[in-house]
């Protein structure tokens, strides 16, 4: 079975749950930065875009104003991502 036809249901709900993750520790993050905590490292982060918490990263960055302007980071978050939607779109053809 597949959701809105593009993507099987095990996917979406994949991506869902990736992407909620990705947003709370965007959250997290800027919060621990501002009090001087311990922070989420950034590879994690990118890790977690490649995953597929890409959807939910973006937002994170965009609600929480975080690592937005970090151009390093947003340059692996980008190859992340296309990683990311590369490897699906290969596992979908076969």
């Amino acid at each position: 079975m597949t959701l809105t036809g593009l993507l099987p249901q095990w996917l979406g709900a994949w991506y869902a749950l990736t992407s909620a993750v990705a947003f709370a520790l965007y959250g997290h993050d800027k919060r621990a930065a501002r009090l001087g905590n311990w922070r989420t490292p950034e590879r994690t982060l990118q890790l977690l875009a490649f995953a597929g918490g890409w959807p939910g990263a973006l937002l994170g960055q965009s609600v929480f104003r975080h690592k937005h302007r970090k151009s390093a980071f947003q340059w692996v978050f980008a190859l992340c991502v296309l990683a990311n939607i590369g490897t699906v779109a290969v596992l979908l053809q076969a």
